[in-house]
C-alpha cells in the first residue's frame, strides 16, 4: 500500500468538505453539517483557523484530520487539539488513522506542544480502543459544555 500524507491547501475545500459530511454521517449527525466549502475555504485558508492533513493510497483520497492549537493554563503552553480524524469506511484496519495520529503526535513534538487533546463519542468502541493502543489517557472527571453561538 503506497500511503501518503500531506497538509491540505485551498484547492483540497471540496475534498475536506466531503471527509466532514463523512465523519458526520458515521456519528449520526449528518443533519448538524451547516458548513459549506465557501466557509472551510475561508476558515482553513485565509484566516487560518485550523489545519487539514489528507492521507491517500495510490493516489486516492482515503482520510483526513482537522486540528488546531489551544493553550493550557497549568501547562503553559500550547496544546494539538484534534477535532476529526476519518478514515473511509473501506481503508479501515490498514493502518491509516494510525499513520495520521503518529503524524500529529510528531506535529505536537515538533511544535512544543504541552499536550494533544480531542473527544470521543462514548459509543464509538472501535475509536476508543484505538486510542486505549496509543495510550491516551480518558478524561472520565470531566464533562464537555457547549454553548451554541444562537447564545451568544
Amino acid at each position: 500500500m503506497n500511503l501518503e500524507i500531506r497538509e491540505a491547501s485551498r484547492c483540497d475545500t471540496e475534498l475536506i468538505l466531503g471527509m466532514i459530511r463523512g465523519i458526520a454521517e458515521y456519528e449520526k449527525l449528518l443533519d448538524q453539517v451547516e458548513t459549506d466549502a465557501k466557509i472551510l475555504e475561508r476558515e482553513l485558508f485565509d484566516e487560518k483557523n485550523a489545519r487539514v492533513i489528507l492521507a491517500f493510497v495510490e493516489k486516492q483520497p482515503v482520510a483526513f484530520a482537522l486540528y488546531f492549537y489551544n493553550f493550557s493554563t497549568f501547562k503553559g503552553k500550547k496544546g494539538l487539539y484534534l477535532e476529526d480524524l476519518f478514515v473511509l469506511p473501506e481503508y479501515r484496519g490498514k493502518g491509516i488513522g494510525n499513520s495520521l495520529f503518529d503524524y500529529l503526535v510528531k506535529q505536537a513534538k515538533a511544535e512544543n506542544c504541552g499536550r494533544m487533546e480531542w473527544v470521543c463519542l462514548d459509543w464509538n468502541q472501535p475509536a476508543i480502543d484505538f486510542y486505549k493502543k496509543k495510550k491516551a489517557i480518558p478524561m472520565s472527571d470531566w464533562t464537555i459544555y457547549r454553548l451554541d453561538e444562537r447564545y451568544f
